[in-house]
Order: C-alpha cells, then structure tokens, then sequence
C-alpha cells in the first residue's frame, strides 16, 4: 500500500472518530437542574395545648399499713386453742378471738377473790355493829356524866372508827384483788384489736406463752398508706397541704394509686391525708402521706394498661398489697389559665422558642410541673401556639424559620 493510501484511511478513521464523538454529545441526557437549597433553616415544632383541671402531681412510694401491732398476751400461760385464721396472711374481725390460754389456774384466784371478799364482807357488819354499840355505851356514858356535871375527852379507838375505817379499807382491796383477778381471767382470751391482716404469727396449741411475749403481727386492712417524697416545688402545687390535719376529712386532696401487676395496671382512689413537717435529710424532700380506704378491693383497670374495663376483669383485679410500690397521681391547684407542651421545647432559664408566622418568639414561662414528657407552665402563650422541639439548637427573636407547617418555596 502506497504512502498516499495510508494517509487517506488515517483520515478517514480520524473524521469517523469525531463524528461518533459528537454523535454521542448531542444525544446526552440533559442534567437535572434543581433549585438551590434554602438558606432559612428548618425547626421541628409542637403545638401548645390549654390546661383544663387541676394540674396532676405525680409521685410514687411503697404502700405500708394504717397501723400494725405485735400480738402478745397479757398474761402467761399455756395455749390450749387457736382461730383457723390467725396464721400468716389469715383475715380477722375486730374482737373475734385469736387464741386462749389455760384458765384454770385463773378461775381459781377468782374463786378465791371472791371467798376473801365475802369474808371481808362480814368483817366490815362486824366492826360496823361493834361501833355502833361502842357509840351508843358513849352516849349513855356522857348523859350520866352530864347529870354528875363532869365531862371527859373520848378517845375514836374507843368507838372503833379506826377499825370501821380499816374495815372498809379491807373491802376495797379484796374488791381490787377480785377485779384483777376477772381481768387477767379475761385476758386468758386474746381478741384482735381491728379488722386486719396476719402479717407473720408463731403460736400453736401446747406452747407455754409468757405475758408480754409476742407471738403475731397484724395490720390493720381498713386502709392503707403511701409515703409520697415532693420536692418543695411540686408540694406548693398541693392547696391546703399544710392545713390539713390526719383523719380530716373535710379537706380531702384526690389520689389515684396506679400499680402493675402482671403485664397489667390497676388504680384505686385515695386522699392526702397529711404531710411530715420536716425535711428529709439526704434526699431534701418533703414526706407527703397518702391514705387509700379499702386496699383489698379488687382495683380498678387502669387506662392504657391494656386490660381493658370490663365489668368481669374490674371484680377480679388484684387487692393493693402492703409493700407494693405504686405510681400516685395527685390532684393539684387549678390555676386561671396554663398551658401543657412537649418537655423538649423547654429551653434553658425556662424558655420556649415559638413559631409565629415564620419567625421565632422567645418566651419566658413559669414551670409549675414537669411530668414524664410533658410540662405544665404559665406564660404569654395562646392554645394552638406552635413551638421549636427539634431541628435547631440557636434562635434568636425574630429569626425566620422554616417548619412542618410552612415549607420552602
């Protein structure tokens, strides 16, 4: 192949090259063209929702009893029988029996309190007769002295007063002895002080019982009680606190105990029913005393619990037990006007950054609680306001934003 020809291909691939070249440029696909991004930044917001009610404080403690004794004899002796029910979580009535002990020893000191009363009995017609006779031999004496025109000093030996007086003496102390004696007769029965709860119990038939040794304890199950640590803030939001007085009623603070059991809640209805006057000391609260009447009623289902609220589950909830620690949600002031946001939008020095228009407002509140995710505060805000909860971390008054509700153009 000459020179001239080998030129004349080289050419020919050359031109073929940069046709296909530009073939393929002006059948690419043309770029997305996209606006450029915004430079007003995005805030995540939440609205603002209006109070209604009394504000909820919430608190939680460990249900303990009203009130609790150590069961014990007053007298010694042995146990000759014992109620079914009083053993470890038995329930009993007020006065009904718990045990007895041998009495026959007792009876006896009656019986024979009794003789040495009925003897003294006669001891006092005697000494009474004998001074009735000593005085009228006196008066006899003195009218014939009085005829003789002498007198003379009488001595009460002689008229047997001192010996009526001792007499009479005598009688009240074998009165006292036989009353002593029927007491401790009677206290050979033990009775329960309350309607209650066997807590713990170590007696049995056969066992010698000393007086004063304790053998039981038991709560009382009429009511049961919730120590409920406040710090001073969240105390100030109860009215009242400090004028009540224990057993009041009158001044009731509404009480709802929540407590799990199972996978499930269960609440039941109580008051407050006094608060400690003290400080406690390493945790700097104030002890606030929660009273719930008839524990072992089957408690209610609580909302949300997913237990639902039939009639058939409500009959057969769980008792509130003593030592149970619960949840307690109490019933505070109600205020004029408040409101309830997301504890996210709170910003330091209790700010929140509202959203109006497309510009932000910052407004102090005042906190009157913080529960869970939620706050509970006054301020100048309206129902409905919307305020930052996320997407930015600085905002100054008056800076544009762009949020959920109001997207960029």
């Amino acid at each position: 192949m000459s020179r001239t020809t080998g030129w004349l291909v080289a050419g020919a691939i050359l031109i073929g090259s940069m046709a296909l070249a530009a073939l393929m440029i002006s059948l690419r696909p043309e770029p997305e063209r996209r606006p450029a991004p915004s430079q007003v930044p995005f805030a995540v917001t939440a609205p603002v929702e209006a109070g209604e009610g009394a504000i909820p404080v919430h608190g939680a403690g460990t249900v303990r009893p009203r009130a609790e004794v150590d069961v014990a004899a007053e007298v010694g002796g042995k146990v000759v029988w014992v109620e079914p029910a009083f053993q470890s979580g038995g329930r009993v009535r007020e006065d009904q029996p718990l045990f007895r002990l041998d009495d026959a020893d007792y009876r006896n000191a009656v019986e024979r309190a009794r003789a040495d009363l009925a003897a003294q009995n006669v001891e006092l017609v005697r000494a009474q007769e004998e001074a009735r006779v000593a005085r009228s031999q006196y008066e006899r004496f003195k009218e014939r002295q009085a005829g003789d025109g002498a007198t003379s000093e009488v001595s009460p030996l002689a008229l047997g007063e001192p010996q009526l007086e001792a007499a009479r003496a005598a009688l009240a102390r074998r009165r006292t002895v036989l009353a002593e004696a029927e007491l401790n007769l009677a206290r050979t029965e033990v009775r329960a002080p309350f309607d209650g709860v066997v807590r713990t119990e170590s007696v049995d038939v056969g066992q010698f019982v000393a007086a004063g040794q304790g053998v039981a304890r038991l709560y009382a199950n009429d009511a049961v009680e919730v120590v409920v640590p406040l710090s001073d803030a969240a105390a100030a939001l109860l009215p009242g606190l400090w004028a009540l007085r224990a057993g009041d009623d009158d001044r009731r603070m509404a009480v709802r105990v929540v407590a799990a059991y199972g996978d499930a809640s269960y609440s039941w209805n109580g008051h407050v029913d006094r608060a400690e006057t003290s400080l406690d000391e390493q945790t700097r609260t104030i002890d606030v005393i929660v009273r719930v009447p008839r524990p072992f009623a089957p408690g209610a289902p609580a909302a949300g619990s997913g237990n639902g609220d039939e009639a058939g589950e409500t009959a057969g909830g769980p008792p509130l037990l003593v030592g149970k620690f619960v949840d307690v949600e109490i019933e505070g002031m109600t205020p004029d006007e408040y409101f309830k946001l997301r504890r996210a939008a709170l910003r330091p020095d209790n700010e929140v950054w509202a959203v109006r228009g497309d510009s932000v407002t910052i407004v102090p509140l005042q906190v009157l609680q913080r529960v869970d995710d939620d706050v509970y505060a006054t301020g100048a805000l309206e129902a409905g306001d919307r305020v930052v909860t996320g997407g930015i971390d600085f905002a100054t008054d008056g800076m544009v934003v762009r949020t959920e509700a109001a997207p960029a153009p």
